[in-house]
């Protein structure tokens, strides 16, 4: 049962960067397995649902799997995890993440029985330090920039915490892990800046293998949007959660093959369940440019902001920027390397225009 009154949890910035991430299109690259396609109809036939590794389901469907799990968030409380542009209310909470926060509970629970069936097996072999502890339930949330990946790693940080079973829940998003700006430029990665060589993948990598290992502690660098940079000196702790979840556009993506030719560990190794938001290119490119809309006329009017300079020019010349930052940053990306992760995903959540979810598909054990 959800208890009322949330345990705190670290916070995560909504992602204000206008650029650096692409559309999420609604199909896989050729060859690449995943999710089935949604109908135009709403309805399911037998062979379509046996035939892939997903049970394709719609919003109806979905809904009514929360059952009696009650709302423990209010409209005020939405809002604020609301990220700029999302269009999200009680209704898309109770219908579409409740059920999800449900299906993460369960998950969690049998990891733990799972966990100690395995310590059963290994009784006292080594001496008795075989046996392991309880060690963070790791999530992953990835998608595109302004699909409202963001909002939903909030929600679920919020929803997950009112559990009483594991109401430690943090959330850590890999822009922390970008290169810092100087080393970017040195390396002639400005313009890739979202790409997976524009991170320390390394250093990623092994913060959440630290924290899957039961490190008592472990520390991240700090992102601000504000500045568009690492921030000197700053860093995030994390201290032995309950759950794990970790947002970004790259997380799904497999490990690169080491210089002698040999698979390593990558990031989403370490995820016990992934959620990746999709929605039509189309849709993500209007969503991205309205933000930069509302983006110039607030965030970056702050004199520090690093594009403090697109409010100085006509709004017709700063959307025609974010137009080419889209066509030639931001769709590549999508092309090379989104896209193809999708069907690496446990869950993927299908939103319309309108940025609801209107059907999800779940990858069957």
């Amino acid at each position: 049962m959800i208890s009322s009154p949330p345990q705190s949890a670290s916070q995560s910035t909504p992602d204000e960067t206008p650029e650096g991430c692409p559309a999420t299109p609604p199909h896989l690259a050729p060859g690449a397995a995943g999710p089935p396609s949604s109908g135009t109809n709403g309805t399911h036939g037998t062979t379509a649902r046996s035939s892939t590794p997903y049970v394709d389901l719609t919003r109806a469907e979905w809904s009514a799997l929360r059952h009696k799990t009650p709302l423990p968030l209010t409209a005020e409380e939405v809002e604020r995890l609301r990220g700029l542009g999302d269009v999200i209310d009680l209704d898309e909470v109770r219908e579409v993440y409740l059920p999800l926060s449900r299906l993460l509970n369960l998950y969690v629970r049998a990891t733990g029985e799972l966990r100690g069936a395995l310590n059963t097996f290994l009784g006292d072999a080594g001496g008795g330090q075989a046996a392991q502890r309880g060690t963070p339930f790791v999530i992953g949330v990835a998608g595109s920039v302004a699909v409202g990946k963001s909002t939903v790693a909030r929600l679920l940080q919020a929803l997950l915490a009112r559990w009483p079973e594991h109401p430690r829940v943090e959330l850590v998003t890999t822009d922390g892990f970008l290169l810092p700006m100087k080393e970017l430029t040195a390396r002639g990665l400005m313009s890739r800046k979202g790409f997976p060589e524009s991170y320390d993948r390394r250093a990623l990598t092994r913060f959440v293998a630290d924290i899957k290992a039961g490190k008592d502690e472990v520390t991240a660098p700090v992102y601000s949007h504000l500045i568009y940079d690492i921030v000197p000196g700053e860093r995030l702790t994390v201290r032995r959660p309950d759950i794990l979840i970790v947002e970004g556009l790259n997380v799904l993506q497999p490990a690169l093959p080491g210089k002698d030719g040999r698979t390593r560990v990558g990031l989403a190794d370490y995820f016990d369940f992934s959620v990746y938001v999709d929605a039509r290119p189309e849709d993500i490119e209007r969503w991205y440019l309205n933000r930069f809309r509302t983006l110039r006329a607030t965030a970056f009017r702050d004199p520090t902001s690093y594009f403090r300079k697109y409010t100085q020019v006509t709004e017709e010349e700063a959307l025609e920027y974010a137009g080419t930052m889209w066509r030639t940053i931001n769709k590549p990306n999508l092309l090379e390397n989104v896209a193809p992760t999708r069907g690496r995903a446990t869950l993927v959540l299908r939103k319309g225009p309108d940025h609801k979810v209107q059907r999800l598909s779940l990858r069957k054990l």
